[in-house]
């Protein structure tokens, strides 16, 4: 058997990694080789194996400890191992499951039997959907391709008809055992049947679909159900629906990644909107009603008198439902006082008028702006 590379390696981290650093590094290689984002690349295909099996190992906190101590075969004892650093030392086809449940009674268990049921393995897709869909909630239809069990042969893999009869040599474990004499005596030893490659069954006339798998690729639509006040790249679950298991094994999961698109008018944060709207100096001068969007619509909301720029009010209760909980967020408007351009002669003179008539009451911010002048550098 070929060496393999080392797991924190293929996932391009030191070990020692702690489990947000494995489960981030994980998601970020799943993603890159995923057969949907690679369709018909083998390179990609294997590498999304050799990722997976990695993941497999370092996120079970068991495997983990083992791997860690005694390399791919503290949790893989079929594996020889080469000129690996970290191989069994007691031989190629040792369980150290057993030896080490002969000196601590049974203080590590066994590896699992090769033919048990295995979950399948989770999906993953992206979808975009808009600023409103993300605040209201909605529902979606989402493809992806899926591993499913194949629909001829029911997932046993046995063309119909027959089925797969239990393997003489195992009968039925997938683990053939061994007798070795060594230093510390007579051990029992376990190995993968040779027989049936670990399935505990032989398949003498294979399903022509899916050529004895048990297993065939399709592709698959979904209808999702988008929470209100979902939020960019968050990830919904949807319990059962990623590839099918092995050997009885029930399904994996599928992961949706939301991405949720910009709005044109409405910013985000948490779960309130802020926005900004734009107001006539007259308007901020002397008081006035104005329409301010939201996400439920349009509303009035009346401007007091002498507002400045940049001033904020609040809509209580008009901002992003919260997500898992009671209630809405906040909506907060920036006012922007939009000075007036293109003036005619007449506006000008009306304008000047006004200025050769304001005093310092008028425009308090400039007073007190002048008087810390006076006080730094005396009078102007």
């Amino acid at each position: 058997m070929a060496a393999k590379r080392d797991f924190y390696e293929v996932l391009g981290l030191s070990k020692g990694a702690s489990e947000d650093e494995i489960k981030k590094a994980y998601r970020k290689l799943a993603k890159k080789y995923h057969p949907d984002l690679n369709p018909g690349n083998k390179e990609a295909e294997a590498k999304f194996k050799e990722v997976n099996e990695a993941y497999e190992v370092l996120s079970d906190s068991d495997k983990k400890a083992r791997y860690d101590q005694f390399g791919h075969a503290g949790v893989d004892p079929s594996y020889g191992g080469g000129t690996y650093a970290g191989g069994n030392p007691f031989g190629d086809d040792f369980d150290l499951g057993d030896i080490f449940g002969s000196f601590f009674g049974g203080g590590f268990s066994s590896r699992r039997r090769a033919n048990a049921p295995k979950r399948g393995s989770d999906c993953e897709v992206r979808i975009y959907i808009s600023f409103d869909e993300a605040a209201k909630g909605c529902k979606k239809d989402v493809s992806y391709r899926v591993i499913e069990k194949c629909p001829d042969c029911n997932g046993s893999g046995a063309s119909n008809g027959t089925s797969a009869k239990t393997c003489p040599v195992c009968h039925g474990t997938g683990q053939s055992k061994v007798t070795q004499r060594t230093p510390f005596g007579v051990i029992q030893t376990s190995r993968t049947c040779e027989r049936c490659s670990g399935r505990g069954k032989i398949i003498e006339n294979p399903c022509h679909k899916c050529s004895g798998t048990g297993r065939i690729q399709n592709s698959k639509k979904v209808e999702v159900n988008i929470p209100a006040g979902i939020d960019n790249g968050q990830i919904l679950n949807v319990s059962n629906h990623g590839n099918a298991g092995i050997n009885g094994g029930p399904y994996g999961d599928l992961h949706v990644y939301i991405n949720v698109q910009p709005h044109p008018i409405f910013e985000r944060r948490g779960f309130d909107i802020w926005c900004e709207i734009p107001i006539t100096f007259v308007q901020a001068a002397l008081g006035a009603e104005v329409t301010v969007p939201t996400i439920d619509g349009r509303v009035r909301y009346t401007i007091h008198e002498g507002t400045q720029p940049g001033d904020v009010f609040k809509l209580r209760g008009k901002g992003i439902e919260r997500l898992g909980a009671r209630g809405r967020g906040d909506q907060f408007v920036k006012v922007n006082i939009e000075i007036p351009r293109n003036l005619s002669q007449s506006q000008k003179e009306i304008l000047k008028n006004f200025e050769s008539e304001a005093n310092e009451t008028n425009y308090q911010k400039r007073k007190g702006f002048f008087d810390k002048l006076k006080k730094l550098f005396g009078e102007i």
